[in-house]
């Protein structure tokens, strides 16, 4: 008999540390070489990790919502014939009985998953039984907090497609919250915690009033997105001066034109908004003003700035997993349609819970959507490795003089901030000024 230990591995460029999000195998379980046995969460990415063996599962050594640093055994693998260790990681539980017609989770009919991986039939089922969805679908559901028997499928073959769970939680986009739940009977929530030292009585607190104020809170652990986000804001924060510069716009030729794209017939299976033509007119805007686009190197020698003559195109977007920052990458050399394909990409990816290391790194610039919360103008953090960012608001009729009669017009405030030690007042005013032209005027970006 042997047994053969695999580690956590590096799934992206200088991973250190990853959770156990969800095991697909259990002890006792036949895999094959690259069968998917768990779900793990990087700090900016859900990846389905492989099994480099193929064998029998012997026994889970992190439990599922566990982080753990890269080179952490997770899990082990024994010769056919071995007993499979116990393990306390994940319950144990047996598939759908062969021929049943049950179906798991992400696996396609009940034939498929027999196929993939039997299981003694003596174990109990982990997995929802009877539906059919993929990992991400499953993740975001759990993030939701949607119970999948509970969604009516619309896909092929009765599987729950992403707008089946985005619709049954009543999420219209990736760029807006979730809509406000109601307060529920409970009024607290506790997490149990050792108790400190009663110091509070040397300070005139009475242990019972400090024991009553910690069961007020409620402790969230911070990791995954959340710790990476924390981390690179306040690198960006407190490393580049930030200087934040706004301007009102008439954005009504951009609505007018919005609208025309959207009943064009070459757009018909393209989703097109404002952020679009934002997009175009921060890639219109860049041209001009280069420095915008580059970004501050620290060197053995000192320092250097280094100024990038291609666009990577940040877009910020809040998905249920956090705050992401996937990009287009070359995004200067797209027309119309290919940038709004690629926007519907991103977004999509995103919401899945797709989007790779590789998709939010190498950055040049980053749009923030900010206007979709309901929100006039801000003041964005810079996306580390960036020199600036612009924050669109949202766009809405108000009264504007035009050819010196007030009338309605859709007005947005465009924002943003930048290094300032790449880029001076001029340079960025100058740049702001440009997608505000472009906004004001989409006929610009036609040269």
């Amino acid at each position: 008999m042997s047994t053969q230990t695999f580690t956590l591995p590096d799934v992206g460029e200088g991973l250190t540390e990853a959770e156990i999000v969800t095991w697909r195998v259990a002890p006792g379980d036949v895999v094959a070489v690259n069968d998917v046995i768990c779900e793990i969460e990087t700090a900016k990415s859900l990846v389905e990790l492989p099994s480099p063996h193929a064998g029998t599962v012997g026994e889970l050594l992190v439990p599922e919502g566990k982080t753990v640093d890269v080179g952490t055994a997770i899990i082990t693998f024994v010769s056919e014939g071995a007993a499979p260790a116990a393990s306390s990681a994940a319950p144990a539980a047996p598939a759908a009985e062969e021929g049943s017609g049950s179906v798991l989770v992400g696996y396609g009919s009940g034939a498929e998953a027999t196929s993939r991986r039997r299981r003694p039939a003596e174990r109990p089922v982990r997995s929802t039984v009877g539906v059919i969805a993929k990992p991400p679908i499953r993740k975001l559901a759990r993030d939701l907090g949607v119970d999948l028997t509970q969604v009516s499928p619309s896909g092929a073959d009765g599987e729950v497609t992403r707008d089946d769970v985005m619709k049954h939680a009543e999420q219209a986009s990736v760029f807006r919250n979730i809509q406000t739940p109601e307060w529920g009977d409970v009024r607290e929530e506790t997490v149990p915690a050792p108790q400190p030292a009663p110091v509070g009585v040397a300070r005139g607190i009475s242990p019972a009033r400090a024991g009553a104020d910690e069961s007020r809170t409620e402790s969230i652990p911070v990791k995954g997105v959340r710790k990476a986000t924390s981390s690179a804001m306040v690198q960006s924060a407190y490393s580049a001066p930030h200087v934040t510069v706004w301007k009102e716009v008439d954005a009504t030729r951009t609505m007018e034109l919005v609208k025309r794209l959207k009943a064009s017939p070459d757009f018909a299976d393209i989703k097109v908004s404002p952020l679009l033509i934002v997009a175009r007119a921060v890639i219109w805007a860049v041209r001009r003003t280069p420095m915008v686009n580059a970004a501050w190197i620290d060197t053995a020698d000192g320092a250097e700035i280094a100024v990038r003559h291609y666009v990577n195109l940040g877009i910020a977007a809040a998905t249920p997993r956090g705050l992401l920052v996937p990009n287009i990458k070359d995004a200067q050399e797209m027309g119309m349609k290919d940038l709004a394909r690629a926007l519907n990409r991103l977004t999509t990816t995103a919401r899945e819970g797709k989007s790779t290391p590789a998709d939010q790194q190498g950055g040049t610039i980053t749009i923030t959507n900010i206007g979709v919360f309901g929100m006039d103008a801000g003041t964005p953090i810079i996306n580390p490795g960036e020199a600036g960012i612009v924050a669109m608001g949202t766009i809405s009729q108000k009264p504007w003089v035009v050819d010196g009669e007030v009338r309605p017009r859709w007005v947005t405030t465009v924002a943003g901030s930048f290094d300032h030690r790449v880029v001076d007042g001029d340079g960025m005013s100058r740049f702001i000024a440009d997608v505000a032209a472009v906004l004001e005027e989409p006929a610009l970006l036609v040269d």
